[in-house]
């Protein structure tokens, strides 16, 4: 390297270093150039220049005006600054703005989607520390963590958090890895050589950028920095694993499409009939106006939104928080939920169910005698101001059961205090828990003596035991030779427990000889063994868990189980909440399954735990099962889970136990953890698809009747005159039709909604049936009746086809009252409309008259307004209305019964040919 200037690029040293953490310590130090001394500032200076700043970086690309602008030209913003230019065109400037007002809070929420990715990585950035401590020429000095380079030397102690990833060179640590590892306890990091075959989170020499020391001191050679940390790559994941449009985002955006183009085609069309039938072109232009008005649908997009704004705020009221709107629709397509199963299925308030010896078998009831005592010496429990006990479930279970033996999580035992206060006092050394090694001991003075006590996975105490104790009959200190294996009684013991759902713990204990030091090393406490016991611990699954299991399958929903617990205990739990319909598969190495496995695993008729699974692992079944086609939700709570989270269509992050980065990067935030509020959700979800289906069929009925008088006036030649005005469509569309339509966006679920299949991922929100529902059984019923109202009044004062009806002819007035007629026989036929539209296959009896107050208070709101449109005279000159006769008004006061009716009978002849299929 130049003394100079740092390597141009295209060097070897213009990209970053790429090392193995793992190799000799040595040969690590040669590779990256550094020594005890730490590196030259010089030479860090140059690093620097090299390999960029250590920071996690966002990737903005002026991703603002990009999207705002997309936005803004989205298919039904197109169609809604159409409609405001007509409105424009119809001197209603206050209809336009607000129409533009519309468009700009629709981008305004998408803008406000498009950030949730971004903050992800900003959470992530806030794990980073502001300075660190390195040795730079010899001398120990602190500096901008932004600054560290590879092959800098960093001094870690207790309190610091880790600015960079970094191989321990001396001393010990013990760090909290909670944030990529998602376990509580403190994992134990030293210097000393890399064990083969383990993966770098789990490697103990190696420390992590972002995790917090919580005890010890040690010295450590960093080895990469900035994006290519551990933390650099998550943030990397959830930059790449972009986000997608829902299913409802792409099918409003088709259905926009498909509006614009019948919209302007009509138009279009008809415009050219109404000139070939001989109207003079203002009319005929006329006419092509109030065809497009009366196409484009200006409350659709405002309406869906604020569907949704309701269901995410129904939502928040059950638990689930949810942060992009279009996330509710989507969650009632999903078919797949992965789930956790540590508090998310179960309580994670562990109990001790059942206790294994030697001498006395299996029993249940608390520990007593010698295994109690070796409990309570390995733990790190502490007791609250409320006399509450505080630390890892686990070992809280292990204290209750040893000093509190039928109090459960009572505060009223005194004792325990003192009990906890004597163990720290006895307490010599202490080797927290090690997830590599699955073990955590204690040494304690009891008597002028020390012991050991040990408690740990059953496989890794049982290695530690001694000869005597473990792997052959026993010799005469170890008691009578009974001819038979002792290993073998431990083992089915292990495995009868572990196949009752309970996560099983070794406990074990040696007396050190009089006169023995302190062990230094855990190695050399950890050996020659006594084994007191077994005990199993049982997380009971949440009183709720069953049933939501149990509706999920009624309503079709697969639910996998993605856990890093062993597959006996995870496979009890699932089988305990009803998981495995079916037939339950177990992975009992998650990470090591392979892609073509994982496949095949996931197209079979089947639910799966993948048990002992990693962070990586929830990314693997998020790709595999959105390859198969499936909606998926999955849940997380650790830093690592982020892409798999952001990967997902439904990320559930825990609000409880989750970490920050992992809610921002969630789709939804369950606030109680529970696993039931995922199928609430789900429900949810799925009522407000149904409710967007229900006032889009609302909205589209209402095209037919008000295409229909233009169609008429077209193809009479004028002989008819035109029965319906641009500005009563527009009166209509964006007066009368909208508070009923947001009223279906509230209405309640259907009976049966979770008794169906979740639908295709293709099907579009708009359907077949739906528009022979809406144009050929409503709308052509609709259209009916308002024409038969427009000609009865005509033919009731004397008109024939072709007489005049323009102003100054005898005929205006009664042309007046006709057009009016029209138009509140459009709105009498919403009402009919809006009550039908409630239900899509149960009867309205079914459904409940009452059941939907808004919607009562919308239909009010639509007599009210046509009223004042009909007998106020300021509003009559403004719309062209007249005041209605006794007898128009009674006619039309039928028609809310005959939609409705009609539809009712359609929807009975429908379910009676459904039964007669089913039997």
């Amino acid at each position: 390297m130049s003394d100079d200037v740092p390597s141009p690029p295209g060097s070897p040293l213009s990209s970053p270093v790429t090392v193995d953490p793992r190799e000799p310590l040595s040969r690590l130090r040669r590779e990256l150039d550094t020594g005890d001394g730490g590196l030259s500032a010089r030479e860090a200076a140059r690093r620097l220049a090299v390999y960029g700043a250590n920071e996690v970086r966002r990737e903005r690309h002026g991703w603002f005006g990009r999207e705002l602008a997309r936005q803004l030209v989205h298919p039904l913003a197109l169609l809604l600054w159409g409609a405001g230019a007509l409105a424009l065109v119809a001197g209603t400037s206050v209809l336009a703005e607000a129409i533009v007002a519309v468009i700009l809070l629709n981008a305004g929420f998408a803008l406000v989607q498009e950030r949730h990715a971004e903050r992800a990585v900003e959470a992530l950035a806030g794990y980073l520390p502001d300075r660190a401590h390195v040795v730079r020429d010899g001398t120990a000095r602190a500096v901008p963590a932004g600054e560290l380079v590879p092959g800098d030397l960093v001094v870690l102690e207790e309190g610091d958090r880790v600015p960079a990833d970094a191989r321990l060179t001396d001393g010990a640590l013990e760090v909290d890895l909670s944030m990529l590892t998602g376990e509580s306890a403190p994992a134990e990091r030293l210097a000393g050589a890399a064990q083969e075959e383990l993966p770098p989170l789990r490697e103990s020499n190696l420390v992590f950028s972002g995790t917090t020391c919580v005890g010890g001191q040690a010295r450590a050679v960093v080895f990469a920095t900035g994006v290519h940390t551990e933390l650099g790559r998550i943030a990397a994941l959830s930059q790449r694993t972009k986000r997608e449009e829902s299913p409802l985002e792409r099918q409003v955006k088709g259905v926009a499409w498909l509006i614009a183009a019948v919209a302007v085609g009509m138009g279009a069309a008809f415009l050219a009939v109404g000139v070939a039938a001989g109207l003079p072109v203002t009319d005929a232009l006329t006419f092509a106006i109030g065809l497009l008005v009366a196409n484009v649908p200006e409350g659709l997009l405002p309406t869906i939104t604020l569907a949704l704004a309701l269901g995410v705020r129904l939502l928040a009221r059950s638990g689930a928080v949810v942060k992009r709107l279009s996330a509710v629709e989507t969650l009632g397509s999903t078919n797949v939920i992965c789930t956790d199963k540590t508090g998310t299925l179960t309580q994670n308030r562990m109990t001790l169910r059942s206790v294994w010896t030697p001498e006395g078998g299996e029993r249940s009831g608390p520990a007593t005698g010698a295994p109690a005592e070796a409990m309570v010496e390995c733990t790190t429990v502490t007791v609250g101001e409320d006399g509450s006990l505080h630390g890892d479930p686990t070992e809280v279970a292990l204290v209750e059961a040893a000093v509190r033996p039928g109090v459960g999580t009572g505060t009223e035992d005194a004792d325990t205090e003192a009990e906890l206060a004597g163990r720290d006092a006895r307490r010599r050394a202490l080797f927290r828990f090690d997830p590599r090694l699955r073990l955590m001991s204690a040494v304690s003075e009891h008597d002028g003596g020390l012991v050991v006590s040990v408690k740990g996975a059953p496989e890794a105490v049982l290695a530690r035991l001694a000869k005597r104790e473990y792997g052959g009959a026993r010799d005469a200190e170890g008691g009578a030779d009974t001819g038979a294996d002792p290993g073998a009684a431990v083992e089915d013991a292990v495995s009868r427990m572990t196949a009752a759902g309970l996560r099983v713990l070794a406990v074990a204990a040696r007396q050190l000889p009089p006169g023995s030091p302190v062990p230094r090393q855990r190695e050399d406490a950890e050996t020659d063994l006594r084994l007191l016991g077994l005990v199993g611990l049982y997380d009971p699954p949440r009183a709720e868990a069953a049933g939501a299991v149990r509706r999920c399958h009624e309503a079709g929903l697969r639910v996998h189980v993605v856990t890093g617990d062993n597959g006996g205990t995870a496979s009890a739990v699932a089988r305990d909440v009803g998981i495995g319909e079916p037939e339950l598969r177990v992975v009992d190495d998650g990470g090591a399954v392979t892609d073509q496995d994982l496949d095949e695993l996931l197209r079979a008729d089947c639910e799966i735990v993948f048990a002992r699974s990693s962070p990586e692992t929830k990314l693997r079944v998020a790709d595999a099962l959105r390859a198969h086609g499936q909606i998926v939700a999955m849940t997380g709570d650790g830093v690592n889970d982020a892409p798999a989270l952001h990967r997902a269509h439904i990320g559930v992050a825990m609000g409880r136990s989750g970490t920050d980065v992992a809610r921002e990067a969630s789709t939804m935030v369950l606030t109680d953890d529970d696993f039931a509020t995922i199928v609430t959700a789900v429900e949810s979800g799925r009522r407000v698809y149904e409710n967007v289906r229900k006032f889009i069929v609302y909205i589209f009925a209402h095209a037919v009747p008000e295409v229909v008088p233009f169609l008429v006036f077209a193809l009479s030649g004028g002989t008819v005159p035109l029965p319906l005005t641009v500005l009563q469509i527009l009166a209509i569309d964006l007066g009368t039709e909208t508070l009923p339509a947001l009223a279906l966006g509230r209405e309640p679920a259907e009976p049966g909604l979770m008794n169906r299949p979740p639908r295709r991922s293709g099907q579009g929100v708009i359907t077949k049936d739906m528009l022979v529902r809406a144009w050929g059984y409503l709308g052509l019923v609709s259209a009916a009746l308002v024409m038969g109202a427009f000609f009865y009044v005509l033919w009731r004062a004397g008109w024939h086809p072709g007489d005049p009806t323009g102003p100054g002819s005898g005929l205006h007035q009664a042309y007046l009252t006709a057009t009016t007629a029209t138009f509140a026989g459009i709105v009498m036929c919403q009402i009919g409309t809006a009550l039908a539209a409630r239900t899509e296959h149960a009867s309205l009896r079914q459904v409940g008259l009452f059941t939907n107050p808004l919607l009562l208070a919308g239909i009010a709101f639509e007599l009210v307004f046509t009223a004042a449109l009909v007998w106020l005279p300021p509003l009559q000159h403004i719309f062209g209305t007249a005041a209605l006769p006794g007898d128009a008004v009674a006619l039309i006061a039928t028609f809310p019964v005959v939609v409705w009716g009609t539809d009712e009978l359609r929807r009975r002849h429908r379910r009676n040919a459904a039964a007669a299929a089913g039997g």
